[in-house]
């Protein structure tokens, strides 16, 4: 698998597991223009790289990691599309597709200047939110900050709420209000705290965790509050630096 084609797909997977549906092979022909069996043949390989979980005739949704990955691309791609729209002034109709174009060879540490170059945004052109930062920073300078200090690769990291049952990971950060923020904390989720995910309702309904040895059950709403860096394996698909962030190039081990 190519990692420009698992992007794509990523991003299209998000895209519609966003609206809270899974997503179809029939959509997902449309919205990346590649045949139906096209679609099959690639969604069955990234369920065995664990990206995604896929019923037949049902849909797919995104793993934790396949979360964590996506949300990469998806925050590439929204930023981007606010650089063209705002910045260089391109017809609304036109960005989503120059967008496509720029963010696969998009460098970690170009994205967090494009970032503060335009001042943090929320949102993209569409509207929809962009996702946040993975290094859990309130602010652009502790972003700089932070990110010197990084040898490797951003780590890979997503919601608590969007792990499906068996992913597991340790706490990163959380980002709420004093409040929740305190709530979670006493109930031991800490960053470096280890957590697994035991079961998940439907219908965004509550998850329950395992921390410390300890069964935990908590809203979804609570939950989406933590942030986790997801185990990874490092597939062999995937972009990676292999002398810091500032450099793209894909692994071939």
């Amino acid at each position: 698998m190519s990692s420009e084609s698992v992007e794509e797909y990523l991003e299209a997977i998000y895209s519609i597991n966003e609206r809270g549906e899974k997503a179809k092979n029939q959509e997902l022909a449309e919205k990346l223009k590649v045949s139906p069996p096209s679609v099959t043949q690639m969604i069955k390989r990234m369920a065995d790289e664990k990206l995604v979980e896929y019923e037949p005739y049902k849909g797919a949704t995104l793993t934790g990691k396949g979360n964590a990955l996506a949300q990469k691309v998806v925050r590439k791609h929204r930023l981007l599309e606010r650089f063209l729209y705002d910045y260089l002034k391109l017809p609304f109709e036109k960005v989503h597709d120059e967008a496509c174009r720029m963010e696969h060879s998009l460098s970690d540490e170009a994205t967090a200047a494009l970032c503060k170059a335009l001042d943090n945004p929320e949102t993209c052109p569409d509207n929809l939110p962009i996702p946040h930062c993975s290094l859990g920073i309130d602010d652009c300078e502790q972003c700089e900050e932070a990110r010197s200090k990084i040898i490797e690769e951003t780590p890979l990291t997503t919601q608590l709420s969007r792990l499906h049952p068996g992913e597991g990971g340790t706490v990163a950060y959380i980002r709420s209000g004093v409040q929740s923020g305190k709530r979670l904390q006493d109930m031991g989720l800490t960053p470096g705290t280890h957590i697994e995910m035991v079961n998940a309702a439907p219908f965004q309904g509550p998850i329950e965790i395992e921390v410390r040895r300890t069964s935990l059950a908590l809203g979804r709403g609570l939950a989406s509050h933590v942030y986790i860096h997801v185990e990874d394996e490092g597939k062999p698909w995937r972009r990676v630096h292999p002398h810091g962030p500032h450099h793209n190039s894909a692994r071939t081990d």
